[in-house]
């Protein structure tokens, strides 16, 4: 059964960092177009950042622009979100999401479809 595996959340502080991992089990990530979500709580589901596997292009949320890095290695089979200058409001339920050959842009913005993939959810806090 195809499914995302993610890792990396935690507690950490403001100002601080946090690297969150995605990989793929019983398929590989080429053609797909991966990213991230989260849910804070009493918020919406958010589309963070999204990364397309065949041309690396990216979007970001304006929230997280500048302090946010989304990466691919192709060799890991696995997506990376390196998360720096945390801020309290960063704090959610980061969902790893894949779709295969949509657009960074579709992901983000609209989510997987049935057809697409929702992981299972990491939790990242941000606190003194």
């Amino acid at each position: 059964q195809w499914h995302l595996v993610e890792s990396g959340g935690g507690l950490e502080q403001p100002g601080g960092s946090l690297r969150l991992s995605c990989a793929p089990s019983g398929f590989t990530f080429q053609l797909y177009t991966i990213g991230w979500f989260r849910q804070a709580p009493g918020k919406e589901r958010e589309g963070v950042s999204c990364i397309n596997s065949r041309d690396d292009s990216t979007y970001y949320a304006d929230s997280v622009k500048g302090r946010f890095t989304i990466s691919r290695d192709n060799a890991e089979n696995t997506v990376y979100l390196q998360m720096n200058s945390l801020k309290p409001e960063d704090t959610g339920i980061y969902f790893c999401v894949a779709e295969y050959l949509t657009h960074v842009q579709g992901l983000c913005i609209s989510g997987p479809s049935d057809a697409g993939f929702w992981g299972q959810g990491t939790q990242v806090t941000v606190s003194s």
